[in-house]
């Protein structure tokens, strides 16, 4: 209602009203606030690298020691030995920083009274001289950024360049380290076929396991395509660990059949996303497409009348099947149609 003097004045109820409006907008925010998931804050990589430390009362003794004193006779390190790792920890590589106690930490505690009688005498009784493991750096409970730098002060410094972008990459930064992927004492081939990779990147990513397995699919599961031609997984700037910049860029690595230029584009390329179309890992569509045509088509086109009587071209009515047994240059030609206007007919 108004006063005397013209001026608006707000009755009870409406203030009430607001009120309410208000501590409801309050309380929504605070608890949507607290259902989204809070970001952690970075941890300084000192602190990461304090955990790579070890026990700071033990001792670096050297590799020879720390084998000797209860791995010589395990059958993983002599993998190891013939492995690359264990290649460059021999003493004709010249690195002598490279060894044991440089990922398990200072090893005297570890085989501290493990004599050579003691071994032997183990060895007599047909049972492996152990180690105290707890002296040790436990790496499996460190957190996956420890242990990824773990692998990284080594791996970064040279020639792997494709370890330079993992810090920025989708596993770096969901909590994924290098010991999901990668075992080093595993055996003497530590470089991972690209007949293994898509075994761990299912261990993972079950949802594209399974688009793998629909009707139309690249062909990941029988060992003619690999995860790593269209991904890198140890990182990227790149939307989904993508190889290239965009999506279109990705796909014709591949398929340079489709790449163009064309002089009549069609709109999923001018917007670099083949997804627009197809599903990339797996459709029940022919041709990985996300609907089956005509209904792909149509989602974007104006249908048009393709019926007519023969003997007074009179209109019928509009039946559709496939768009490209017409169309058939869906994705780019430099022939104009009949029309004139380019319309993928070739």
């Amino acid at each position: 209602m108004k006063d005397n003097g013209g001026r608006i004045v707000l009755s009870c109820g409406k203030l009430y009203a607001g009120a309410v409006f208000l501590l409801l907008f309050v309380i929504m925010a605070l608890v949507g606030c607290q259902s989204i998931k809070s970001s952690k804050p970075i941890v300084p990589i000192a602190e990461y690298e304090k955990m790579l430390v070890g026990r700071l009362d033990a001792d670096y003794i050297g590799t020879k020691n720390c084998l000797s004193a209860c791995h010589y006779h395990d059958q993983i390190m002599l993998d190891f030995e013939a492995s690359t790792m264990g290649a460059q920890m021999s003493a004709d590589s010249h690195m002598p920083l490279v060894d044991c106690e440089s990922c398990h930490g200072p090893g005297s505690l570890a085989v501290e009274g493990l004599t050579p009688e003691k071994v032997e005498a183990d060895a007599a009784a047909g049972k492996q001289t152990a180690c105290n493991h707890e002296a040790l750096i436990v790496l499996k409970e460190l957190p996956a950024q420890a242990q990824s730098l773990l692998c990284l002060k080594c791996h970064t410094a040279n020639a792997t360049f494709n370890l330079h972008e993992w810090n920025a990459g989708a596993h770096a930064l969901a909590d994924v380290s290098c010991f999901p992927c990668h075992d080093i004492h595993a055996g003497a081939d530590l470089i991972t076929s690209p007949k293994e990779i898509k075994d761990m990147c299912f261990k993972c990513h079950r949802e594209q396991e399974a688009q793998f397995r629909l009707p139309s699919h690249h062909p990941v599961v029988e060992d003619k395509a690999f995860c790593t031609d269209c991904h890198q997984p140890h990182g990227t700037f790149h939307d989904k660990l993508m190889r290239e910049e965009t999506v279109r860029a990705t796909c014709v690595r591949c398929h340079g059949e489709v790449e163009g230029p064309y002089l009549y584009g069609h709109a999923d390329l001018m917007n670099d996303d083949c997804t627009i179309c197809h599903a990339h890992h797996g459709s029940v569509n022919n041709q990985l497409l996300k609907l089956a045509e005509p209904y792909l088509c149509l989602q974007c086109h104006v249908g048009h009348r393709t019926s007519s009587d023969p003997a007074t071209g009179e209109t019928k009515g509009v039946f559709y099947t496939r768009c490209t047994d017409c169309h058939s240059q869906a994705h780019g030609t430099d022939i104009p149609s009949a029309s004139g206007r380019g319309n993928f007919t070739q």
